[in-house]
């Protein structure tokens, strides 16, 4: 399997549909981390986050016969938006199952382009059982949102930009939930950068796949409790061989200093980033001379999150 010739062909695949989005750095942030930042602004990617990549790939790689039938997820929000808009692009139905508690901002992306929202229980199982059921009735095709190798392949086409518009690095860093952008930043990474450092950023209540990686297996999240909702996920078993063999490390950060990081990314660099982008810089903070002289390059992942939600997150900031 060549992995890295896999993001390429996926990048070929989504250039119709996919935006180049910008990279900037922040005078401010650097001098305070004494290091080089630019962040790869995905929040302004399509449907607002990195996935419309990995769903783009997936839908525009099925044949004839698989799409005709529509496709199907089940998912909190920003992969239930982007396979909506895939499937949108391709002329094709979307059914998506989605907890009853999904941040609304989602919930309305997801009507925005078309997707056909089944709401379920807010447990795994429940999703689970929802999505069999709608699979069952439609014949749609379940495109995973993280464990799934044309997923991985379209999530790695943000760093290989990333590197492509202001690399080299030292360190590539992405936020870690299920795996899917870890996974496909870090074979990008590794493939274009043969001495960069692939880190991720994971919130300490929700620290599976930093657990996961130094045991060596998989070791499932166990009801994690934090503000980044998008990385609440246990690892997949896909991401988490790429991750075990491509990944250096994974750094955790407390919730006070994912807030505080959300509050630094949009004063000092004008970035409007959902908590679990903000996820990277937020280890950064507890790790300063970890990264102290670096050139590090960070995936901010996406940006649904309302206005409202955001002040009162960044208000309470005690935890």
């Amino acid at each position: 399997m060549n992995y890295f010739q896999d993001i390429l062909n996926a990048q070929k695949r989504i250039e119709p549909f996919v935006t180049e989005t910008p990279v900037v750095t922040s005078n401010a942030l650097n001098s305070m981390f004494d290091a080089e930042i630019f962040f790869k602004l995905e929040n302004k990617q399509e449907a607002g986050a990195f996935k419309f990549r990995g769903a783009t790939n997936a839908v525009q790689n099925l044949s004839e016969e698989e799409a005709a039938k529509g496709v199907a997820t089940h998912s909190s929000g920003n992969h239930a938006a982007a396979l909506a808009l895939a499937a949108k692009n391709r002329g094709i139905p979307a059914y998506i199952v989605m907890p009853e508690n999904a941040p609304q901002i989602k919930v309305d992306n997801v009507k925005r382009f078309g997707g056909e929202i089944t709401f379920c229980a807010p447990t795994l199982e429940a999703r689970e059982e929802v999505l069999k059921q709608v699979i069952e009735k439609t014949g749609a095709k379940f495109i995973p949102p993280y464990d799934y190798y044309d997923v991985i392949c379209g999530q790695g086409t943000a760093a290989m930009e990333l590197i492509e518009q202001a690399g080299p690095f030292d360190i590539v860093m992405a936020p870690v939930g299920g795996g899917g952008l870890l996974s496909g930043t870090a074979i990008a990474t590794k493939k274009l950068l043969l001495d960069a450092q692939v880190i991720a950023g994971e919130p300490a209540n929700a620290d599976d796949a930093c657990r996961s990686l130094k045991a060596g297996k998989i070791i499932p999240s166990n009801n994690p409790d934090t503000i980044a909702d998008g990385l609440k996920t246990s690892l997949g078993d896909n991401n988490f061989k790429i991750i075990h063999q491509f990944v250096d490390d994974i750094f955790t950060a407390k919730e006070a200093s994912i807030r505080a990081a959300m509050v630094l990314l949009r004063k000092q660099a004008g970035i409007f980033a959902e908590p679990s982008s903000a996820v990277p810089l937020a280890a950064m903070t507890e790790n300063k001379e970890f990264f102290r002289g670096k050139r590090i390059g960070i995936i901010i992942s996406g940006g649904n999150i309302s206005e409202e939600t955001f002040n009162l997150l960044t208000a309470s900031r005690n935890d």
